[in-house]
């Protein structure tokens, strides 16, 4: 097995600015290419997360490292096994190889990677949030101005200004339904059910709100905003895998799977099965990222009720062609390539 690897520096359209962070113009991302023995090229991303102590550096320090020959598109599964056995392995890498391994899996089986992994994909349902990030009140209308075409928005929130900016929303899109995102912004219980309830008084489009508080917020302060929110509540950076679904069944009313959180696809799948079996809402969300990754996170669309796979429609140079979301319609029928990932090179 040959690994190739390269770094894409993706600009942004816009500064991306969330309560947890501060805005970038900038986010690298780590391209891998595995190719077997037969010629079969298994396409992978690593997006890393500052936010999870990684970056593009990292992530290709493992890599110069690691021995690709201990990894085969014939076991997926043995070669995750063995890739868990790896101290100190970035997610993003593992998410990287993830992908790559079930791209040229699935390449071998002439399947697409959802009817691979058994799911199948429908066209014309699968919608996709469009989401608005941090900022003045002023860069918020150009946004949602600009996302006109997306019939859902996400909005940003925890910081001073959001009820300024959520005013400016909705004197634009008054009738969108909108999900919040608070990023951890809202730092105690009871600041953060100030909020809710004003959210929920405000506007009865509002669909649900993201992580209001710290993913370290202890259970029984999870428990009492839950049993006293007027909003739906969604874990995000409190849930990375399977491991989270017990503790967000008790805290939240559902969760945020990303594949950078998870390690690829093969561990979101799992994860999102468990959620539903616990009576969680499910939603499959990205970060910044090209249409490797956010093609993969669309092949799990139906194990979802909610989608925010927007990561590369907020750049302006994505390097890959894969999914689309004309209209915010996720779809995968003008996509060159028929099997695997179904994601290709522009150039």
């Amino acid at each position: 097995m040959k690994l190739n690897t390269r770094v894409c520096e993706l600009r942004l359209a816009n500064p991306w600015k969330i309560a947890s962070s501060q805005g970038s113009s900038i986010h690298k991302t780590v391209i891998v290419e595995l190719t077997d023995a037969g010629g079969i090229t298994g396409l992978g991303e690593a997006a890393p997360a500052s936010l999870y102590g990684e970056s593009a550096a990292v992530v290709l320090e493992f890599f110069q490292k690691f021995d690709a020959n201990k990894i085969s598109f014939n076991d997926v599964r043995g070669s995750m096994d063995f890739l868990e056995t790896l101290p100190g392995i970035p997610i993003a890498a593992k998410c990287a190889l993830n992908l790559a391994l079930l791209d040229g899996a699935a390449k071998r089986a002439g399947k697409t990677l959802h009817d691979f992994l058994g799911l199948g994909f429908r066209e014309n349902h699968h919608v996709t949030s469009f989401s608005i990030g941090i900022d003045s009140p002023e860069i918020i209308r150009k946004k949602v101005l600009a996302a006109a075409e997306f019939p859902i928005l996400k909005l940003k929130i925890g910081d001073p200004r959001d009820r300024e900016n959520f005013a400016v929303l909705r004197s634009i899109a008054p009738e969108k339904p909108v999900r919040g995102d608070a990023n951890e912004g809202w730092k105690t219980k009871e600041h953060a059910l100030q909020m809710l309830e004003w959210l929920a008084a405000t506007d009865k489009k509002i669909q649900f709100v993201e992580q209001p508080m710290p993913r370290a917020a202890k259970i029984e302060d999870l428990v009492w905003l839950k049993n006293r929110s007027p909003l739906p509540l969604f874990a995000d950076e409190a849930c990375h895998n399977v491991k989270d679904i017990a503790r967000c069944a008790e805290g939240f009313h559902g969760v945020n799977v990303k594949l950078i959180k998870t390690g690829g696809v093969s561990t979101a799948y799992e994860t999102l099965r468990a959620a539903r079996q616990a009576g969680l809402k499910t939603m499959i969300g990205c970060m910044i990222e090209t249409s490797v990754l956010i093609s993969a996170a669309a092949h799990l669309a139906e194990l979802a009720d909610y989608l925010d796979v927007d990561g590369n429609l907020l750049t302006t140079n994505d390097p890959y062609l894969g999914v689309t979301a004309k209209n915010g319609i996720l779809s995968f029928a003008h996509t060159v390539e028929k099997s695997g990932l179904q994601a290709s090179r522009r150039d």
